[in-house]
């Protein structure tokens, strides 16, 4: 759940490139390169959300938030009715009936 304010913050929709347009495998578009050492390129190549600090954690229940920019995950956010983002109330879920799973 995200407030319209916050709607400009989101990221683009992935959408799947053709082939070798967007690849990465190839040599043309400087995805490659020609006899790389694999051993030294590797590290730099993998995302490690747990040291990079790009994820953070959840001001609910502590889990990780995989989106970008939020402050609440998902699960929180709709049991709340609060923004995933900003933490804007957005619906009132006094008379809902939901369950804490």
């Amino acid at each position: 759940m995200v407030c319209e304010k916050c709607e400009k913050k989101l990221g683009k929709v992935i959408t799947p490139d053709p082939w070798k347009s967007g690849a990465r495998n190839t040599t043309e578009g400087g995805g490659r390169k020609l006899n790389e050492n694999k051993a030294l390129t590797q590290g730099k190549n993998r995302f490690s959300p747990y040291s990079s600090g790009k994820f953070v954690k959840c001001r609910v229940c502590k889990s990780l938030v995989h989106q970008i920019g939020a402050k609440f995950c998902q699960g929180c956010a709709y049991k709340k009715g609060i923004c995933a983002m900003c933490g804007k109330k957005m619906i009132n879920t006094t008379n809902y009936r939901q369950s804490s799973s």
